[in-house]
């Protein structure tokens, strides 16, 4: 016989997305930290996770870490991070379909029990859309459904997109008998928030899903820091690790133009990338640092595997400027950095209090506590 959650009060809300990277962690932190608005006991947990890291020899979620990190659970890392899916466990289940099932699905109620006890609401992260899990019958809907909970569908700025692919995604989680509380749309342009909650409204409206909140983008929570780039582009440290690693860089620019116009680019949140033969570019910086004497740019990254001169070094050795050498060409690094894929971490701790912000001024929490005045879990 499968599994079930003994925990029969404990109000439960499942986060999904559309796709991947629009923003469900970081919905997620929000909505923890706006229901602790109605009540001190919160819980979380992410039932599947896909990235995850080694803690006393258990596979975690990369989320759940962050999760236990910002808001100290205190509950077992392991109750709120039960199973860890790679592509190996996938390959063994279509091998032998529905004998992993019973198991998988066992571990995860008896987390969610522990994760939910004495908690009057919990956030449920799923792993993505709807139906992601579908491969090994665990999907998203299916998860949501097996734990009694009501799903929120996050999606990314716009009007017809989001619409589209919420219904798509609210289709599945009907199938299988869950109830949308409504949808939150994310990584909206700022001067596009009236129009997006107007338009994005009226056709979620049409559909029967009501519009929770539109979060406006937020450059600095798009932002890698320096120490995220190094990783991206395999760099090597030359100067200013230890002040550096933090930097968040808002900006790239490539030191292909004159020292001249270097200069107006010199400030916090910049990065440089240029050849370490570009001399007076570096000069620039240096001289900028000396008069200054506080952080003139967040980085500069040396490419192509060119070292200044000697003397230069020692120079650059002489200030906190972060400096970085890598083997690749500038522009191919700047594509690198453009194209990343920044998750937040537990050390982002300039942008844990932004997220907290936008999400509470911008969602209405009042309508996700409203969805349970009945106080029963949904279980169609």
């Amino acid at each position: 016989m499968i599994s079930a959650p003994k925990n029969t009060t404990t109000k439960r809300i499942f986060v999904a997305a559309t796709r991947q990277n629009q923003g469900k962690t970081t919905t997620s932190l929000g909505l923890f930290g706006g229901m602790k608005k109605f009540s001190p006991h919160v819980g979380y947990i992410k039932p599947i996770g896909q990235r995850f890291v080694q803690i006393e020899g258990q596979k975690i979620d990369e989320d759940s870490v962050l999760f236990d990190s910002v808001y100290d659970l205190d509950v077992p890392i392991g109750a709120i991070s039960p199973v860890a899916i790679d592509g190996r466990m996938t390959r063994w289940y279509l091998d032998n379909p529905g004998r992993k099932l019973e198991h998988l699905i066992d571990l995860i109620c008896r987390a969610f029990d522990r994760a939910a006890f004495n908690k009057d609401y919990i956030i449920i992260e799923g792993s993505g859309h709807a139906g992601v899990g579908s491969v090994f019958d665990l999907s998203n809907a299916a998860i949501a459904r097996i734990l009694g909970a009501k799903a929120i569908i996050v999606s990314e700025g716009g009007i017809g997109s989001p619409v589209d692919e919420i219904a798509m995604n609210k289709a599945l989680f009907d199938q299988f008998g869950v109830e949308v509380i409504g949808a939150i749309i994310n990584k909206v342009l700022p001067e596009k928030l009236d129009l997006i909650r107007e338009y994005a409204g009226k056709g979620l409206e049409r559909l029967g899903i009501p519009l929770l909140g539109c979060l406006p983008l937020r450059k600095r929570l798009q932002a890698p820091t320096f120490s995220q780039v190094v990783k991206e582009i395999n760099g090597r440290w030359l100067n200013g690790a230890e002040h550096g690693m933090t930097e968040r860089i808002l900006r790239v620019v490539i030191g292909a133009m004159t020292a001249k116009g270097v200069v107006d680019y010199i400030q916090p949140g910049v990065l440089i990338i240029t050849p370490g033969d570009r001399e007076d570019v570096l000069f620039s910086a240096i001289a900028s640092a000396n008069i200054s004497k506080k952080q003139v740019v967040s980085g500069i990254i040396l490419t192509r595997n060119i070292l200044p001169h000697p003397k230069l070094m020692d120079l650059i050795s002489m200030t906190e400027i972060p400096v970085v050498i890598c083997s690749e060409e500038s522009y191919t690094v700047a594509s690198k950095i453009n194209n990343m894929t920044v998750k937040t971490q537990p050390t982002d701790e300039d942008k844990i209090p932004i997220i907290q912000e936008i999400v509470a001024e911008h969602t209405d929490m009042e309508r996700i506590r409203d969805a349970f005045t009945e106080g029963k879990p949904n279980r169609k």
